[in-house]
């Protein structure tokens, strides 16, 4: 079914939140997210390191220093990536930039339109099948708006560090030039909030334009921040950090997976990362259909009111005056 045109997500128009959540957990094991999941987190995996070095190479274009200060941006993913796979994804990183040539730019930079094609093209086949949707666009105009919107995505990801970054950095220049430490430590804590804030608006925004563009849906209405969304954005840092902690006080990965257990670390916590983002999609479709749902049936049981109530007997004699005085009269 196609998604219906609601003006907010957040009016359920009557429909008991117990059965939203009833059909969402239906939806969720009949279209087998668990297995989709891990096959967006191949494919985030894959589309990784190109697209780190594709924004570092457009980055270069306005700043000699571009790597250094992606480096930078990079290293507040360790809030939610756990260290030791953050270390992998940092070391990966020094190593491509350092060794980066103009040739290697462009083959960098087709890897990235190649990957962000397949990778996103993996998040438009699960998105249609959680809106129970069949793909009508043609190859190219989805491998186009797969391309497109990766790179909004790729840019939506840097602002959100950098806003982490600018935080830290008028916070740092608060400390600095202001001598009174009880107004230096507010306006550094202001700083902070404010680049907290910014990002998470942005991360609410990344998750709007995925839902938006992702399915093949007929009707769409754009929403900033929707249940699904919400849920998505919640159950991310919280099975983010979640990970991070089991990473951290049980660390015996390594033991079983030895050299690879940083990339296991990683890959799983793409999975949780595609997992959450299906499931908050997953949420929205289900309020989308049962609110259609329901005004399918209030607009059924209106026609059944109106063509079972009686005719008033008023109505009734007017009709059969007007009919007596329309009638032809007999010849003489």
């Amino acid at each position: 079914m196609s998604r219906s045109p609601l003006h907010s997500l957040w009016n359920l128009e009557g429909v008991p939140f117990r059965a939203v959540a009833k059909h969402t957990w239906r939806s969720f094991l009949d279209d087998n997210l668990v297995g989709r999941a891990a096959e967006l987190g191949f494919y985030f995996i894959f589309a990784l390191f190109p697209s780190l070095f594709t924004a570092t190479s457009l980055l270069g274009l306005a700043a000699r220093s571009a790597s250094h200060i992606y480096y930078s941006l990079l290293g507040y993913l360790a809030i939610v990536i756990p260290q030791d796979a953050m270390g992998t994804v940092l070391e990966t990183f020094n190593q491509t930039t350092a060794a980066a040539t103009g040739g290697k730019l462009t083959f960098g930079l087709a890897a990235a339109v190649w990957s962000a094609s397949v990778g996103f093209s993996a998040i438009q086949d699960s998105l249609n099948v959680v809106y129970k949707v069949k793909e009508t666009r043609s190859y190219f105009a989805a491998r186009f708006s797969a391309i497109g919107v990766t790179m909004l995505l790729m840019g939506l990801v840097t602002l959100m560090l950098a806003s982490l970054l600018g935080g830290d950095f008028f916070a740092r220049l608060a400390h600095v030039h202001i001598y009174d430490h009880f107004f230096a430590a507010l306006v550094a804590l202001m700083a902070r909030v404010f680049g907290w804030l910014f990002a998470v608006i942005l991360l609410s925004l990344f998750f709007a334009v995925i839902y938006y563009f992702a399915p093949d849906v007929q009707r769409s209405q754009w929403h900033w921040l929707t249940p699904g969304a919400a849920v998505g954005i919640v159950g991310w840092l919280i099975t983010s950090l979640g990970l991070r902690l089991y990473v951290h006080y049980f660390d015996n990965y390594s033991v079983t997976y030895g050299s690879l257990g940083a990339v296991i670390i990683l890959l799983t916590w793409f999975y949780l990362t595609g997992l959450m983002l299906l499931l908050g999609a997953e949420i929205n479709s289900e309020i989308e259909a049962a609110a259609a749902a329901k005004r399918l049936l209030v607009l059924e049981q209106n026609s059944l009111a109106a063509a079972a109530a009686p005719v008033h007997p008023t109505l009734v004699s007017a009709a059969d005056s007007s009919s007596a005085e329309s009638a032809p009269k007999p010849a003489a």
